[in-house]
């Protein structure tokens, strides 16, 4: 018989995958600037808040918090390093850098968070609890990101800018993240990802109603993607 930490490794691994993935979905957009050497009209806020969300799960998994969550600190640091390289690119070819002092406000929330939970709290218990409670408000806001695509496809009667490739990835990477945070019970990673699941879930319903009424066009969008274990949302060009 599988034991319950070997079946939640084998899905964490899996969720790692996929994750992976939806980190690198936004490269197109990245590849486009770079030839370019103009960000366009796009917007580094969806990278910066993925940055935030991946530094706190990161922070989350460590074993000073949260023991027996390494595929969570894994999948997530490796976030960090693909956002914070998609942030280089485009503050390197953005004439307007204003949000850099965001991303300074960030390193700096991250630290009083460290320090605080660290010199205020002495025990796995009450770590988790406060850092999950933080990973779950800013994932939950992030995760909430959908319902403005999913509120124009129900406007336009359209699933022109909802791809069904994303929607359906984004739907398996919350319910892979659920089922890893129900094998050993973990209501911060619960919580976020059971919203994922459902706002995915969403999306390919409304997809389903709505996909034969969409014209078959060529377009370039900037589409919000759901991030593993909470970790925020990018965005990516999808030509359909």
């Amino acid at each position: 018989m599988v034991s319950a930490d070997a079946a939640r490794n084998v899905v964490g691994i899996i969720g790692n995958v996929i994750s992976f993935g939806l980190f690198l979905s936004p490269t197109p957009v990245f590849w486009r600037i770079i030839k370019a050497k103009d960000v366009e009209e796009f917007k580094p806020d969806p990278y910066l808040a993925t940055l935030l969300n991946c530094m706190l799960w990161v922070f989350y998994g460590l074993p000073i918090v949260h023991p027996n969550s390494i595929l969570v600190v894994t999948i997530n640091g490796i976030g960090l390093v693909i956002e914070g390289s998609y942030l280089i690119i485009f503050f390197l070819y953005s004439t307007n850098n204003k949000r850099v002092r965001v991303l300074a406000a960030e390193a700096a929330f991250m630290v009083a968070v460290v320090l605080g939970v660290l010199l205020g709290a002495h025990t796995h218990e009450k770590r988790s609890m406060i850092v999950g409670i933080l990973c779950v408000i800013f994932g939950t806001i992030m995760y909430a990101s959908p319902l403005t695509i999913m509120g124009k496809v129900i406007k336009t009667k359209s699933v022109e800018y909802m791809p069904f490739t994303l929607s359906l990835v984004n739907f398996l990477n919350g319910c892979c993240w659920l089922a890893y945070a129900l094998i050993k019970f973990d209501l911060y990673v619960t919580i976020p990802n059971g919203l994922g699941a459902f706002f995915g879930l969403m999306q390919l319903i409304l997809y389903g109603c709505y996909y034969k009424r969409t014209p078959k066009e060529e377009k370039s969008v900037e589409l919000p993607t759901s991030n593993p274990a909470g970790a925020g949302n990018v965005s990516v060009t999808v030509d359909r």
